[in-house]
This record gives structure tokens, sequence and C-alpha cells, in this order.
């Protein structure tokens, strides 16, 4: 246990005294990253051994301030964010995350089962949302299929890049270039172009695009959610988003990435 308390002691240091390099998304590795934003020792003690024995690094911030310093300037590859901290609130944690281009997975905690929250994580970028009290078992699940749904199952450097004409998916750094541009895409159009990327010329329904992008059938999103992040997305991988090449729409069924 004394190891512990230093380790979560050594974090906070870090994140408060040193000068570190900034990091961009990180890349994918097989020893996955996940930083543990909770502001209560006891519950992030129990959190980190649950899943260092799960196999995964962990790294702990107790605010938001600290949270933000340690994705700033490590590598991280899931965000488990409480919502209720000191200084930085997580809701704001995320907002931030975001507007900087960060799109590591983020599932959001929280001691309330609360619509509003529930709408308010999701529209600013959330992956998931787990409510407490939480059993190990579906955290894990829940921290797993974020992963595979933000990094695919990536078998080797071949596998890590998806190029349509001009269009090129990094599915390691979890950006996107049309013509060697980067694109200013968010995090759930980002989603979305990747699993109809990596299922090209297959037609997919509007349920099955959300399941995909959210990880269930939700009942905030619906068809008309869908049909307003395609229209975004096509605005800005399309040359003429009126007559799409890349994102067609299969009538009476949904969506498909034309990979020719």
């Amino acid at each position: 246990m004394l190891i512990v308390e230093r380790t979560f002691w050594g974090v906070k240091q870090m994140a408060q005294c040193c000068t570190l390099p900034i990091v961009d998304n990180p890349p994918m590795s097989e020893n996955h990253r996940i930083l543990i934003v909770e502001d209560d020792p006891a519950v992030a003690r129990g959190l980190q051994y649950g899943l260092q024995q799960e196999g995964f690094s962990v790294l702990m911030a107790d605010t938001g301030t600290r949270a933000l310093a340690l994705i700033r300037h490590e590598a991280i590859h899931l965000v488990l964010l409480d919502v209720r901290l000191p200084e930085v609130n997580g809701f704001d944690v995320l907002r931030q995350m975001r507007a900087e281009g960060r799109r590591q997975p983020v599932l959001m905690v929280t001691a309330r089962d609360e619509e509003s929250d529930k709408v308010l994580g999701l529209e600013l970028g959330a992956d998931d949302y787990i409510v407490k009290p939480f059993s190990l078992r579906e955290l894990i699940s829940r921290i797993r299929a974020a992963l595979r749904r933000a990094y695919g199952e990536l078998a080797g450097p071949a596998s890590q890049h998806l190029l349509f004409g001009e269009i090129d998916i990094d599915l390691e750094k979890m950006v996107v270039a049309k013509s060697g541009q980067p694109l200013p895409l968010t995090p759930t159009e980002y989603k979305l172009l990747r699993h109809l990327a990596t299922n090209p010329d297959i037609p997919l329904s509007r349920e099955a695009l959300i399941e995909a992008i959210w990880g269930y059938t939700s009942e905030i999103e619906d068809d008309r959610t869908i049909d307003a992040h395609m229209r975004h997305l096509r605005e800005k991988i399309e040359d003429d988003p009126s007559e799409p090449h890349w994102l067609m729409t299969v009538r009476g069924i949904g969506y498909k990435f034309r990979q020719a």
C-alpha cells in the first residue's frame, strides 16, 4: 500500500513541478496507459489496483488541473474522468481536451444517474458514461470496448493508415488529412468516418452506426443525429458535398464508404 501512496503522490508532484514536452494523440500500444481522474484517494487506489491487474499502465490525477497537465505531457490512451472534481470539473477537462484536438476516448464517471449529465458529457465528446457504484468487470468491459472503437485491432504498421485517393486516415494518431492538409474533425466525425472506412462498400444502418460510435443503442442519439454528423463530415471530406464521392447514402438503409 505504501508503494501505491508514493506512486500517487509522485504523479501529482510531476504534474505540478516538472516542465515536460507536449504530447499529441498517443500511438497505439499493447500496454495501454489509462489516466484515472478521481479526487477520492481510496477510490483512485482501488481503480488503479484493478486496472493494473488487467495489464493496464495507470497514471492518476486528483484534480482537473493536474489531469490536463498529464494529458498534455504523457502518452495516454484513455481517460477515466470523474465529473465532480475540485478546481476544474470533468466537463471542463473534456471540453478543453477536445478543443485542443485530443481524441483519446473518455469514460465519464459520476455518482448521479442524471440524464442531463449524460447528455452534456456525450455532446462534449465523451465516449461512454458509467454511474457509481459499478463493478470492476463492467468498467473493464467498457474500457476495452472504448479502446477497440478508438484504435481498432491494429496488427502492425501496415494497417495503421487507411488511404483512399487523397484521403489519409491515420489510425495511430487519430487524425485525417485530405491532399496532405489536416481536417478539423470532431471526435464523433472521426469515429463515424473511421467505422465507415474500415468497412468499405458495406451499407451500414443508422442504428449500427450509433452502436459503433457510442457503444450502445443510445436513447439520446437518433437517426437525425447521425444524418447531421454525416452532413458536417461530407462538408469537410467531399469536394462537392451535394454530389459525394466517398460518403454515400444507401436508400432505405443508411450509409456506406465507397472504396473507389
